[in-house]
Order: structure tokens, then C-alpha cells, then sequence
């Protein structure tokens, strides 16, 4: 069956059901140019969790304002915007609408973000940009990820009162010390540079506007809000803020910010430098230095380092992007200091070596367990920030060293976690007898917030971006005056320096990270793009999107909506509770032991939101959020069907 006819099958379903019926609305189908994907294509509609909801807000102001509508799936032409929240994405559709490009609407979509989902993005953060240029054909990536400054010292995680490291939580992700030099505005800026249509504060205004006017609170919005409230409460700007009058914001309030509607306002009319080395920069630095913390607080909160130094040294490079093939797509994600693009290619590559449409659902799922564990090894043993550690890529994306780690999977039995590292100076792609062998655990410091969006314009250029500031509420430190959470990402680096872990704290380094904003092209013209938050179950989110896509045949709302799993190379796999419900009996007769998801700072039992746009003939769009995970997202089209 060719591609066309699958998409016009299922298109012709989505017309039957209706769009907005959320995970159950089907998408245009991506057809495997070899034959892959026909099988499996069971709509599994779930999504757990507690969704992050419709316009989210915090408590200053009366009345009963409603949140705008949601619609996780949107079909059409002309350009697309998906997101996990309503006002972003309409923030993003009206800079299409008005003329903008992709890159345009990203940035602003981004800005947005930073408003209404203030505890996963913002300016006091970082990310990865990956885009899709139309008129060359090529792909290219913006590394925006934090980095240590030049003062930090390779025990700045060891409490010097014990000599051990301070707890994680809450201790040593509420600090100072976790802080990285924030990336996001340089993003920005080089994105609009290379491949925009406009200036930095235009694309700043609509979000502006959006932090004055404010947002609806909705229930995720005040749990997630009530789930950090301790740490909150430990700085006196974010208390104030975020925890008016002692509480977390109600449902239904409208939750305004205006110091961060003036500092966007600044920084459109100063330019980021402002930012990188001026007044704010100073600020920032002085608040790392000295958090400024309630008196009632009980938490330690080690300062960090940061000088307006280490702001004014920022530098977000352009880089080639990582590259495989799977079932006739070329498949593009972030290179190091992302883990994301190495770590999803070698699992694509590894299971590339398998029929998995021929197999029922069970098997398949257990292979797909098998490479992520496999490709989570090599990650641990070889990946880091590539200006400070040799990471062998090429290595790790090879056809001859997937077909040697996929030598490791039993197709019956799981393997014993933590499995070994496998050796990239040592292979031939040939099996040899070889049986996996026990490895040891790498610590996973990452945690599950992030935002990501999704946008494509009339022209064809394509954004994939994941943004952060780690954890939900980052540090937990806001700028004072200023209305901007700061990152908690040096987390991320191990804590215990080891001169031959790749994720070493170095000063300048830039923590491994999970992001996977990732590009498929068929025939070198965009055929999917997508990405997710989660922590390092962005990984494991965007494999198993595109596994459940390509290879078990699902549409690409049923693949965001369906119940999820992730082994990261550790004893259990975490699963979402609908997952265990369908398949983790099945699962448990390989020997893997599965345990349901969730987070210290978030009451949600959900791995990752994704968001995507599928590219189908003639130039009709679907776009994607998640139908309930975080409240749900908004999916927007330029002009519907």
C-alpha cells in the first residue's frame, strides 16, 4: 500500500470521527518506504497524568475568567503550531498568520512559554533549536544548553560539612550552585539571525502582553505549584510571586506578571546584552552569588559562582546535527552536549536490525525495551559536552556497532540491568556467540519538566525545540523584580567528579542532557517532526513515538495519546500506570520488572508531552499535542480543512 493511499485511509477516518476527539482522532498515516508499519495499529488512547491545563495562572486578580480551548489534534494547510499550552500556540499561529516564518513563530510560541509555563521554560533557562530549512534542504541545530561557570570547582556538589554530596532533593536542586549560565536569549537571537524575518523584540511583544494581561490558573498550574511550595517559599522574590498570600494560586484566577512583561520590554528595547553582561546580567549573578532567601527557611541553599563574566562569555553555537537512517527516513537530532540525537539514533539503529511489524505486540515491545537500555549504556560510558570530552559518534551511530549491540537482545528473556557499555574501538557488526553482561548504574540526576514545541510555516521551514529550566520551578530562585525562574541544569552533571566520566563537572562544561528535538525527512522533504519534555525519558518519549508510528502502525495522534514506558538502563522499567494495565503482564514473562512513573516534584504519573507535526501529500499538516498528559496541548493550523 503506498503512502498516499494509507494517508488518505486514515484521513478519511478523521473526517468520520471529527477532529478535536483527542487521542482517539486519527492523523494522517507515515507510511514505512520499506514496507514497515503496516501492523499494530491499535490506537492505544491513553495519557496519564496531571495534565498541564487550559492557560494556566496564578492568583492576582479577580472575576472568573475561561480558559481558552484546547485542541491536541489540527489538521490543515499553510503552517502549524503545537504546544502544550493554548496561548503559546495562538501567540505562534498569529506570527504565521501576520507573515512570520517558522523561526519567527518559534521564538515568539517560545516567549509565550515563558509566561504561562513558568516552571519548565523561560529566559533564566536553556535548550536545544533544531531547524529544518526549506530552501537548502538542510538541517541544522542550536546548542542553547547552560554552562558551568569559569568558578565552579570540581566538589561544588560535596557539602564540606559532611564530604559527601549535599541530598538532591531538595537540597542541592535548590541552590545557587545549581545554576548554569542561561541560554534561551541567545537562542533567540542566533535563531532570528540565521533564518528569521524578525527582530528579537518583535517577537518578544505578543508574550509581553500575555505576562501583563495574564493567564487562567489551571489544576496543574496550582499543583505543581503546591507540589514546590517549601522551596518557593525559601527565596522571598518567588514567594511573593508565586505563593501570594502564603498559597498557591487558585484555580481559575488570572495569574499576572508584570515584572516579566517589563523585562521582556527591556530586553526588546536593549537587546540581549542587557542580559549577557549589562544590569541584568549583574542581577542574575548577584542572585546566584546570594540567593535571597525568606528567613523562615530551613534549606541550606549553597550559592553558586556565576560572575557577569561568565554571562558576557555565553556563546550558543550553530552545529551539524546527528543523522541515521530508519526504514527509508533520515532521521536528524541534537548532537553533544544532548545525549538526545546519539542516544535515540543507536537505538533506531539497533532496532533497525529487526521486523518489529512482524511481530505481536509484546515482542516488539520488548526489543524496543532492549535497545533503549543498550543505547542507555553507551550513553553513560562515552556521551558528554563534546568541547571538553572525546565522544566517538560516529562510533555510536554505526550500522556494524548497532548490529553488534543488538547481538545483546534475547528474544525471549530480558537481560539483567544495568547491561555494559559496549566497546567502540572493538567491533566488527558480526555476533560472535556474544551474550549482554552486567554493567554498572549510572546515577540519572535529570528531572521530568521541560516544555517543548513544534511549529512549520507556508514555506516549509521547520523548528523542532526543546527549552528548560530543569525541574519543575528550576532552582526555585527568581530574579528579584524581575519575574523569571532560574535553572537548576548543573544538576545534571554528575555529582562526584571522576576523571573518566564524559559528565564531569568542568567549569564552562555544559551538562549531558536528554533533549531530543528531532527532524525525519523522506526524500529530503520533512515527514515528521517532534520532541518532548521528561528529563531523560525524552529519550525513551521520542523513540517510542516514532516506534509506534513507523513500526506498530498507529497514527500520530494515537502514538502521543498511547500509555508509555521507558528503560534507561536500570533494574525496572517506568512505566505509565495504563501501560502496566496493557501490557505488563506480558512484559513480566520476558523478566522485565516494571514499576509506574512519577516524580518527587510533581504529583503526575506521566512520562513526557509531547508535541509533533506529521507532513502529508499536497502540503496538508497534522499537528499533535498531548490529548490529557499535563492538562493537554494545543495543537493550531494555519488554515483547516
Amino acid at each position: 500500500m503506498t503512502r498516499t493511499h494509507l494517508f488518505s485511509t486514515a484521513l478519511a477516518a478523521i473526517l468520520t470521527l471529527g477532529l478535536g476527539a483527542g487521542a482517539g482522532a486519527g492523523a494522517p498515516a507515515l507510511a514505512s518506504p520499506s514496507g514497515h508499519g503496516a501492523g499494530h495499529g491499535s490506537g492505544h488512547g491513553s495519557g496519564h497524568g496531571a495534565g498541564h491545563g487550559a492557560g494556566h495562572g496564578g492568583g492576582h486578580g479577580g472575576g472568573a475568567p475561561s480558559a481558552p480551548a484546547k485542541n491536541p489534534t489540527a489538521v490543515g494547510y499553510g503552517g502549524a503550531v503545537t504546544s502544550v499550552d493554548p496561548e503559546a500556540s495562538r501567540i505562534g499561529l498569529q506570527v504565521l498568520r501576520h507573515g512570520g516564518n517558522a523561526v519567527d513563530a518559534a521564538v515568539a510560541t517560545a516567549a509565550a512559554l515563558g509566561v504561562t509555563e513558568p516552571y519548565s521554560a523561560g529566559i533564566g533557562g536553556g535548550g536545544y533549536f533544531v531547524y529544518f530549512d526549506a530552501d537548502s534542504g538542510e538541517v541544522s541545530t542550536i546548542d542553547g544548553r547552560e554552562t558551568a561557570p569559569a568558578g565552579i570547582t570540581h566538589d561544588a556538589f560535596i557539602d564540606p560539612e559532611t564530604g559527601d554530596p549535599y541530598p538532591f532533593t531538595p537540597e542541592l536542586v535548590t541552590s545557587g550552585v545549581s545554576v548554569g549560565v542561561p541560554g534561551t536569549l541567545a537562542t533567540w537571537k542566533k535563531a532570528l539571525r540565521q533564518w528569521g524575518t524578525r527582530r528579537l523584540g518583535q517577537a518578544l511583544h505578543p508574550a509581553e502582553r500575555l505576562a501583563r494581561r495574564g493567564f487562567v490558573v489551571d489544576e496543574t498550574f496550582r499543583s505543581q505549584t503546591k507540589d514546590n511550595a517549601e522551596r518557593f517559599a525559601a527565596f522571598r522574590p518567588t514567594k511573593k510571586l508565586f505563593l501570594p498570600g502564603g498559597k498557591a494560586p487558585k484555580v481559575g484566577s488570572r495569574f499576572r506578571n508584570p515584572d516579566l512583561a517589563d523585562t521582556y520590554r527591556i530586553l526588546a528595547r536593549r537587546g540581549t546584552k542587557w542580559f549577557y553582561g549589562g544590569t541584568l546580567g549583574r542581577e542574575i549573578a548577584r542572585t546566584v552569588r546570594k540567593p535571597p532567601t525568606t528567613k523562615a527557611t530551613d534549606l541550606p541553599v549553597p550559592p553558586g559562582s556565576m560572575t557577569v563574566r561568565d554571562l558576557d562569555a555565553y556563546q550558543a553555537p550553530k552545529q551539524a546535527p546527528t543523522h541515521v537512517g530508519y526504514r527509508g527516513y533520515d532521521v536528524y537530532g541534537m548532537a553533544p552536549s544532548s545525549s538526545g540525537g546519539s542516544t535515540v539514533g543507536e537505538a533506531l539503529n539497533i532496532l533497525a536490525q529487526y521486523d518489529l511489524s512482524g511481530m505481536s505486540d509484546a515482542d516488539a515491545l520488548h526489543h524496543y525495551l532492549e535497545a533503549s537500555a543498550l543505547a542507555f549504556a553507551d550513553r553513560g560510558a562515552y556521551v558528554g559536552d563534546s568541547a571538553f570530552v572525546d565522544v566517538p559518534l560516529a562510533d555510536l551511530l554505526s550500522d556494524d556497532f548497532a548490529a553488534e549491540r543488538a547481538c545483546q537482545i534475547d528474544p525471549d528473556q530480558a537481560a539483567t540491568k544495568p547491561v555494559a557499555a559496549g566497546d567502540v574501538n572493538d567491533y566488527d557488526g558480526q555476533c560472535d556467540g556474544q551474550t549482554s553482561s552486567a554493567g554498572e548504574r549510572v546515577p540519572d540526576t535529570e528531572n521530568v519538566e521541560t516544555t517543548n514545541l513544534t511549529v512549520t510555516d507556508r514555506d516549509g521551514n521547520v523548528v523542532e525545540y526543546t527549552l528548560t529550566i530543569e525541574q519543575t520551578g528550576g532552582s526555585g530562585i527568581t530574579v528579584p523584580g524581575r519575574g523569571f525562574l532560574l535553572n537548576n541544569e548543573l544538576t545534571d552533571f554528575s555529582a562526584v567528579y571522576d576523571d573518566d566520566d564524559p559528565n564531569r563537572i568542568d567549569p564552562g562544561k555544559r551538562p549531558r542532557s536528554s533533549m531530543s528535538p528531532t527532524i525525519l525527512l523522506e526524500d529530503g522533504q520533512p515527514a515528521l517532526a517532534l520532541g518532548s519534555p521528561g528529563g531523560s525519558t525524552i529519550i525513551t518519549t521520542v523513540l517510542q513515538l516514532i516506534f509506534d508510528r513507523i513500526d506498530r502502525g498507529m497514527t500520530l495522534p494515537e502514538a502521543i495519546a498511547a500509555p508509555r514506558a521507558s528503560q534507561r538502563n536500570t533494574p525496572s522499567v517506568t512505566a505509565e500506570p495504563a501501560f502496566i494495565d496493557a501490557y505488563g503482564s506480558a512484559l513480566e514473562g520476558y523478566g522485565h520488572t516494571l514499576t509506574p512513573s512519577g516524580d518527587a516534584f510533581t504529583s503526575a504519573a506521566e512520562i513526557g508531552a509531547a508535541t509533533a507535526i506529521e507532513f502529508g501529500p499536497d502540503g496538508l499538516l497534522t499537528a499533535v499535542a498531548e490529548p490529557t498528559r499535563r492538562g493537554g496541548g494545543s495543537a493550531r493550523v494555519l488554515q483547516k480543512r
